[in-house]
C-alpha cells in the first residue's frame, strides 16, 4: 500500500460478498468510494469477470493496484490496516473462522438457488448443521476471550468484522430470496454470539456504517 492511498470498491448494490470489505474500509478510516458497474456489460472489464473488485489508487501517481475475490480483498485490507495480527499463527486462527463462514455461505447460497424441493431440503440441512457448528465455535472463542463480545483480543479484529458481515447477510441480505431464514437462524444464536454482533455494531470504528441498517439482534 502506498501512503495515503484511496480505494474504489466495485460491487452490486447489495450486502452480499462485499459487506466485510465495506466494514474494513470504514474501520481503516481511509478515503474510499463504491461503484456499481452495469452488469453484465462490465463483466469483461473485471479481473476474473466477477465482483467484488478493489482498486487501490496511489496518491503519488503510481499504477492502480487491482485485486478481486472477496476473501482475498478482505485479507489484504485486514493485513494492511492492522486488523489481522502480524504473527502468522495468530492470523491463521482468525482466518480459519473466515473459511468456516465461507463454507456455511456455500450451502446457504446453494439452498436459495436450488429449484427442486428435495435438493433444497438437503442443502438447508447442511447449512443448518454447519451454521450450528459456526455458532458453537464462536461461542467458545468468545468465552475463552473473557466474554467481552470479541473473538480475539480486546479490539475490533478481522474475525469480528467478517462474522458480523456474515450475520448481516443471514438476517437481512437473504430476506429477498427466502424471508424465513432469519426467523430460523436467529434462535440458534447464543447470548455470546448476540453480544459479538452488538459489540461490532456499536464499535466506533464501524458504527458509521452499521448504523445504516437495523440492529441484527
Amino acid at each position: 500500500m502506498s501512503p495515503n492511498a484511496s480505494y474504489t470498491l466495485r460491487y452490486f448494490p447489495a450486502i452480499g460478498l462485499a459487506e466485510s470489505s465495506r466494514l474494513l474500509l470504514t474501520a481503516a478510516k481511509v478515503e474510499w468510494t463504491e461503484e456499481h458497474p452495469e452488469w453484465p456489460q462490465a463483466k469483461p472489464e473485471q479481473p476474473h469477470g466477477r465482483l467484488p473488485v478493489l482498486v487501490e489508487k496511489s496518491a503519488d501517481g503510481g499504477a492502480d493496484f487491482v485485486i478481486t475475490e472477496s476473501s482475498n480483498i478482505e485479507r489484504y485490507l485486514a493485513r494492511v490496516h492492522g486488523f489481522l495480527p502480524a504473527d502468522p499463527k495468530q492470523a491463521a486462527l482468525q482466518e480459519q473462522i473466515r473459511d468456516l463462514i465461507s463454507d456455511v455461505g456455500v450451502f446457504l447460497g446453494g439452498y436459495v438457488q436450488a429449484k427442486d424441493e428435495e435438493g433444497k431440503k438437503a442443502l438447508f440441512e447442511k447449512f443448518e448443521g454447519l451454521f450450528e457448528t459456526l455458532v458453537k465455535v464462536q461461542t467458545k472463542l468468545i468465552k475463552d476471550n473473557g466474554n467481552t463480545g470479541r473473538l480475539f483480543g480486546n479490539s475490533l479484529s478481522y474475525a469480528d468484522i467478517v462474522s458480523y458481515g456474515f450475520y448481516k447477510n443471514v438476517m437481512i441480505g437473504i430476506v429477498k430470496f427466502d424471508a424465513n431464514i432469519p426467523a430460523l437462524a436467529k434462535p440458534k444464536l447464543t447470548p455470546e454470539v448476540a453480544k459479538l454482533i452488538a459489540t461490532v455494531e456499536a464499535d466506533p470504528l464501524v458504527e458509521k456504517h452499521t448504523a445504516k441498517a437495523d440492529s441484527l439482534v
